[in-house]
């Protein structure tokens, strides 16, 4: 079966088609700078060509219409025929309350997305773009949309509640609904699945960490908290958003500063975070270079980031009476080994014993990381949210194929 994953943001579209149950990736790429100047496309197919092509792309349909006509094409496709597609999976970053694991999209379903935009106004519409797009482009193709805050439903009311009058989230769903669920999903069952564990009797912290970040707790195979709230913004600091914040000085920063609503919006998500406190960059590379330079605020926003992993990853272990495996993913989980060293720093006390050298010479790889007597395992396993995302696909279409032969 040949399942095309896209994940459409508001001015891109990541897409890569596979073939399943193999698991085999024909061909990946990248429309981007949808409707704005420089617009391409990169393109590469699993033998290793690959193209750029660059040109006015409008919307994202336009976008999609491209990428399609790549995949057929004689020179850099890896199918005849659009026929060949058996199905599409979509990765969509809010389903609110409504859904809690992936589903077909139907119509009723696509209003069901079209209600939670407020909750996303961001990710949500570029999300239905892509879905309106291939209703459109490929009418017979079934669709199923895979959510970032699916995972998550799992919570208790006791995690994702706040503590604001009950009326407010009977009438609008204010509550915690956490996000990055598909890559926390993904790298629990794969940790699990290297290391010969049965997930469903261990306890799973997991960090995904990069520009956005996120941690969850995962108990028996299910997420029981998580670090991101209601959006994106809450928990751990990430490279331009603030993290955990006193809302009393959140108001306090809008009074003074006297901005609406919309632009300390913009503030706590676009110039806060590493990037705020450093002054420097939010990419951490930039900012532990300009700290082993001398940056003194650069040094403190790699403080920051590090205790507030360490600090939930103590919250955590409590939240679940102990931690089996610690995983960490995403660009900077997977690859920066300063901070995934620091930020485990001090748990010798729940019998964590992390190789060290190991963990520095580990990089972007599947790879264990603590000691071979260490009673927490420590693993770095890199994310792949469009395999789970086809694979989650793979499973409902052959579900709907079955029951259609009933």
């Amino acid at each position: 079966m040949k399942i095309i994953v896209l994940n459409c943001g508001s001015s891109s579209i990541k897409y890569q088609l596979f073939e399943m149950p193999a698991k085999q990736v024909l061909a990946k790429g990248l429309v981007d700078k949808i409707s704005l100047k420089g617009a391409s496309i990169k393109h590469k197919r699993a033998d290793g060509t690959e193209v750029k092509l660059e040109g006015e792309i409008l919307d994202h349909q336009a976008g999609i219409e491209y990428l399609l006509g790549l995949l057929i094409s004689e020179k850099y496709g890896c199918i005849k025929d659009l026929d060949e597609i058996d199905a599409v999976g979509h990765r969509v970053v809010h389903a609110g309350e409504k859904f809690s694991g992936s589903v077909y999209i139907s119509d009723e379903v696509i209003n069901a997305l079209e209600d939670c935009v407020e909750l996303a106004p961001l990710h949500n519409p570029p999300n239905l773009k892509g879905i309106y797009a291939m209703k459109e482009l490929l009418p017979d193709v079934p669709q199923i949309g895979v959510f970032d805050t699916a995972f998550h439903q799992t919570m208790p009311p006791k995690a994702y509640l706040y503590g604001i009058p009950y009326s407010l989230y009977e009438k609008y769903r204010i509550r915690r609904y956490g996000f990055h669920g598909t890559s926390h999903k993904y790298v629990s069952q794969r940790a699990c699945d290297i290391l010969g564990l049965d997930i469903k009797s261990q306890k799973i912290i997991t960090c995904h960490l990069g520009n956005g970040a996120s941690m969850a707790a995962i108990k028996e195979g299910k997420s029981i908290d998580t670090t991101m709230g209601m959006t994106p913004i809450e928990g751990l600091i990430m490279g331009t958003r603030c993290g955990d914040l006193d809302v009393g000085a959140l108001l306090f920063m809008a009074d003074k500063e006297e901005t609406s609503i919309q632009y300390t919006s913009t503030l706590v998500n676009k110039f806060s975070g590493m990037l705020g406190v450093s002054g420097v960059s939010s990419d951490m590379r930039d900012i532990e270079e300009a700290a082993a330079n001398g940056n003194e605020r650069a040094k403190t926003a790699m403080l920051m980031y590090q205790y507030k992993v360490r600090k939930y990853i103590g919250a955590f272990a409590a939240a679940m009476g102990g931690v089996d495996v610690i995983v960490f993913t995403g660009g900077i989980g997977e690859n920066d080994t300063i901070t995934r060293t620091k930020s485990l720093e001090g748990f010798e006390f729940i019998g964590l014993d992390l190789d060290v050298e190991k963990s520095v010479k580990s990089r972007g790889k599947e790879e264990l990381i603590s000691k071979a007597g260490s009673k927490v395992k420590v693993i770095v396993v890199p994310t792949d949210e469009e395999l789970m995302i086809a694979s989650d696909t793979f499973e409902i279409v052959q579900e709907l194929i079955e029951q259609s032969d009933m």
